[in-house]
């Protein structure tokens, strides 16, 4: 899975809840689709936090000048 972006990731996993949200799977296909969802979701939650570690913003003071801002998630 280290090789899906987060994009991909998170598209996969949208498509597993539509499969899963229609009733139409045997209940296999189901539980094998309900556990891939679960991996997805759990590396989306970490390439989350890892970008949210990355982040940090540029804030412009009122003398015009840049400062590198450390951004805090809420």
């Amino acid at each position: 899975m280290e090789k899906l972006s987060f994009e991909e990731a998170l598209t996969r996993l949208e498509e597993i809840v539509e499969q899963l949200e229609d009733g139409q799977l045997e209940l296999e296909t189901s539980l094998r689709l309900f556990e891939e969802g679960i991996k997805l979701s759990q590396y989306c939650q970490q390439q989350l936090q890892k970008a949210e570690g990355k982040i940090s913003s540029l804030a412009k003071n009122l003398d015009g000048t840049l400062e590198l801002v450390d951004w805090e998630g809420e």
